[in-house]
């Protein structure tokens, strides 16, 4: 999984690490302040379609990924950025910026507060920041590699006592996929006991699971952007990932498992994987 030639990180990554971590926090809550304000009310919104009519992106996506891209310009200017609206901007200093400026477009449209901002810094190919806010419920989910996870400052923890039967799991479906791929994960799920939910943004769902909230995370295919930063914090609050590196590339997207340490095997035997 590479974006481009391996660029040397700075002498002090740590500080470097924790500058941008600290940016993708302050960013998040401005853009989520922006995106909110349009969410408040509705008809300042010009919406248009992507590929379906389930697939939508909204003046307020790309207001606030404009605004994350300047303010990422203004402080780090060689970095690399990606996002959904925009695509990839190249940098050379080794860290990329990886972000979803309103991941759960289709319930921000229509007056659902299960949206968020999603931001992830990597150094090189590892993921090392992970910024999730959610504005309608005023939380920040945070994390830095290595340093644990936190909701609004305070640590947070995966629910370590959750199974697929006792807890519920997150579900996300999309019109990338075969929906056959869905009903027959659904179909095995409910038989052996579960249950799922689906809110509309995988990256808030990823949230929480790491917040102890949901027991695990599937999804046959998700973007980068929609869930880099899910990842790392669930890793932090001491939970599991399927590792993306086994995706082809960072562009492309692939499959997305997590959850709790009392999921994993259920979830990868159920998932197929």
């Amino acid at each position: 999984m590479s974006l481009s030639a391996p660029t040397p990180l700075p002498l002090d990554p740590e500080d470097a690490i924790a500058r941008r971590h600290a940016l993708a926090e302050a960013i998040a809550q401005e853009g989520g302040r922006i995106a909110s304000a349009y969410f408040r009310d509705p008809a300042r919104l010009t919406i248009d379609t992507k590929l379906n009519g389930q697939d939508v992106v909204s003046i307020a996506d790309k207001e606030v990924e404009t605004l994350l891209r300047e303010r990422i310009a203004e402080s780090f200017p060689d970095d690399a950025v990606l996002g959904e609206e925009y695509g990839l901007q190249a940098g050379t200093s080794g860290f990329t910026w990886v972000m979803d400026p309103i991941d759960g477009t289709s319930p921000f449209v229509f007056g659902i507060p299960a949206w968020c901002v999603s931001i992830a810094v990597m150094a090189g190919e590892r993921i090392v920041a992970g910024v999730i806010f959610a504005p309608e419920t005023d939380e920040l989910f945070s994390a830095r590699r290595g340093g644990g996870a936190t909701l609004n400052g305070r640590p947070m923890r995966v629910a370590q006592d959750s199974s697929l039967r006792s807890g519920v799991l997150g579900l996300g479906a999309n019109h990338r996929v075969p929906s056959a791929v869905i009903s027959r994960f659904v179909g095995k799920l409910l038989d052996e006991g579960g249950m799922f939910i689906r809110n509309g943004s995988g990256a808030l769902s990823l949230a929480y699971v790491a917040a102890g909230r949901l027991a695990a995370y599937w999804e046959p295919h998700m973007n980068a952007w929609d869930c880099f930063a899910g990842f790392l914090l669930i890793e932090e609050a001491g939970g599991w990932i399927v590792d993306p590196a086994t995706w082809a590339d960072l562009s492309s997207g692939g499959v997305v498992l997590a959850g709790s340490p009392g999921t994993r095997a259920d979830l990868l035997r159920l998932a197929d994987v």
